[in-house]
C-alpha cells in the first residue's frame, strides 16, 4: 500500500515505519495518523512480522499535532469526530511489541505518539516535552496520564505547566525512555532490538507484553493472578515445549511461533 505521509516497510521479521513530513518535521495531521494506523493494522495480521520500529528523522520524531489543522476547531468537532481517540490510540491496541526510536523533538503529541508505544530508545539528541500550555490549552493524547505514570508527579506536572524540555539523560534517569543511542546508530540499535525480540516466541512475547501492560491498568495481586494464569497458559505452547527441550539439550531453539 501506498503512503503519503510515511515510509512502512519491512526489514527481516521487523516492520519500520518512518514519518514523513520533513517540512513540518513530521507534525501529526489526521492523515498522517490514518496512515500510521493502516500500518499498523498490515504489520499485525501479518505472520512474518513479530515486532514494529516507529521513527522519524534525525531532526524530529515528532514536533506535535497539527496545530494549523485544528486551530479552529468547535468543541463539537473534536468531540463528534472523536479526535484523537479514533486512529491516534491505534498503537496501544496493537499486540505485537512496538518500539519508538526517537531523535530530536518528540513535543505535545509527539512525545504521547511515543508513550503509547511499549518502549522508548532515545538519540543522545532527543528532547521531550508537552508544551501545550503555550497554546492555551492542555495535553489530549496521554500526556496528563502516561508521563506522570512514566517519571512521576512532580517532574510531570512541571513539564506540563512549564512546557520545559527534558533531554535524553534526563529523560533516561527518570524512566521515560529505555536506553540512549548515538544519534547516527538509532535506527540500527532499534531494528537489532526489534529484531531479537521477533526472534523470540511471538505467542511468549505477546503475553509478556499483555501481562505488563495489566500491571498499569489493576492492583498487585490481581496483576500477579493474571501472570500466573498466562504463565501457566504458555504451557500449551509447541514453542515453550521446544524452548526448555533445546535448554536440556543445550541447543539454540527453533521457534515456530506456535
Amino acid at each position: 500500500m501506498g503512503y503519503e505521509f510515511i515510509i512502512a516497510e519491512t526489514r527481516g521479521r521487523v516492520g519500520l515505519i518512518t514519518l514523513n513530513r520533513p517540512k513540518q518535521m513530521n507534525a501529526l495531521c489526521d492523515a498522517l495518523v490514518r496512515e500510521l494506523s493502516a500500518a499498523l493494522d498490515d504489520f499485525e495480521k501479518s505472520e512474518a512480522i513479530g515486532a514494529i520500529v516507529i521513527t522519524g528523522s534525525q531532526k524530529a520524531f515528532a514536533a506535535g499535532a497539527d496545530i494549523t489543522a485544528m486551530r479552529d476547531f468547535s468543541y463539537m468537532d473534536a468531540y463528534k469526530n472523536d479526535y484523537i481517540t479514533r486512529d491516534w490510540e491505534r498503537i496501544k491496541t496493537c499486540r505485537k511489541p512496538v518500539i519508538a526510536a526517537v531523535a530530536g523533538y518528540a513535543l505535545g503529541g509527539g512525545c504521547e505518539l511515543a508513550m503509547m508505544c511499549d518502549f522508548i530508545l532515545a538519540a543522545d539528541n532527543a528532547q521531550f516535552g508537552q508544551p501545550e500550555i503555550k497554546l492555551g490549552t492542555l495535553p489530549g493524547a496521554g500526556g496528563t496520564q502516561r508521563l506522570p505514570r512514566a517519571i512521576g508527579k512532580a517532574k510531570a506536572m512541571e513539564m506540563c505547566l512549564t512546557a520545559r524540555m527534558m533531554g535524553a539523560e534526563e529523560a533516561e534517569r527518570a524512566g521515560l525512555v529505555a536506553r540512549i543511542i548515538p544519534t547516527d546508530k538509532l535506527l540500527e540499535e532499534a531494528l537489532i532490538t526489534a529484531e531479537k525480540i521477533a526472534a523470540f516466541s511471538l505467542p511468549a512475547v505477546m503475553m509478556i507484553k499483555e501481562s505488563i501492560n495489566r500491571a498499569f491498568e489493576s492492583g498487585l495481586n490481581e496483576g500477579l493472578l493474571f501472570e500466573r494464569r498466562v504463565f501457566h497458559a504458555s504451557f500449551v505452547l509447541e514453542d515453550q515445549k521446544e524452548g526448555m527441550a533445546a535448554f536440556a539439550d543445550k541447543r539454540k531453539p527453533v521457534f515456530k511461533h506456535q
